[in-house]
């Protein structure tokens, strides 16, 4: 509140005021998300009007407010605004951009949150982990998350044949493999990812 009351007394398109009711917004959304929701939609409104220009400022105010969102179990709002944020990030930087990449990966959590698992699959398939692959390598933190959100739908997909548990089977036995060799054998992403091929080794055996 002290960052924002500093500067309200500014005019709307004063940049440092803009900033301050961000700031507001965000130190809130975790807490207080639907205090923080107003004002950082309002901080977006204001950055779009007056600070157009400002390409990653806006996408670091969407990601606030799918956050809120997120909190509030808004999942079809959070949806859209993935969506929008991804595809602005791919026509403005490209697919391969590790940026864009990242937005994708947001944009298929919030796609298997509502159990769109088809859809997410396609998107990872055809376009997400290949541009990874190629931009970022097989063992980058992005890539391998990428693959395990396959593996993840693959299995959740209502419609998986015994061919996909299988894929996803591979999917994760090669991430825990990278994660092992690339981050070591304690990190969390490598216990993570180890926790998900024992489920999917579990489906499996009772499938």
């Amino acid at each position: 509140w002290a960052c924002w009351k500093t500067y309200l007394g500014r005019s709307a398109a004063d940049w440092f005021r803009l900033v301050g009711l961000g700031i507001l917004g965000g130190a809130m959304r975790e807490s207080r998300p639907e205090e923080a929701l107003p004002a950082l939609e309002a901080s977006l409104a204001l950055m779009r009007r007056y600070f157009s220009h400002k390409d990653e400022r806006i996408m670091a105010v969407q990601g606030n407010i799918a956050g809120c969102l997120h909190g509030l179990k808004r999942h079809d709002e959070v949806l859209v605004l993935t969506r929008e944020m991804y595809a602005s990030r791919a026509a403005t930087l490209g697919v391969s951009h590790e940026r864009t990449i990242l937005s994708g990966c947001n944009l298929v959590n919030s796609m298997n949150q509502l159990n769109l698992h088809a859809e997410s699959i396609s998107l990872l398939r055809e376009q997400l982990l290949p541009a990874a692959r190629r931009s970022l390598g097989a063992d980058h933190g992005h890539t391998l998350t990428l693959a395990q959100l396959l593996g993840v739908a693959l299995i959740l997909d209502p419609e998986h044949t015994r061919a996909d548990m299988l894929e996803a089977e591979t999917t994760h036995q090669d991430v825990v493999q990278r994660r092992r060799r690339v981050f070591g054998p304690a990190h969390p992403d490598t216990l993570s990812a180890e926790a998900y091929l024992s489920s999917v080794h579990a489906r499996l055996a009772n499938a």
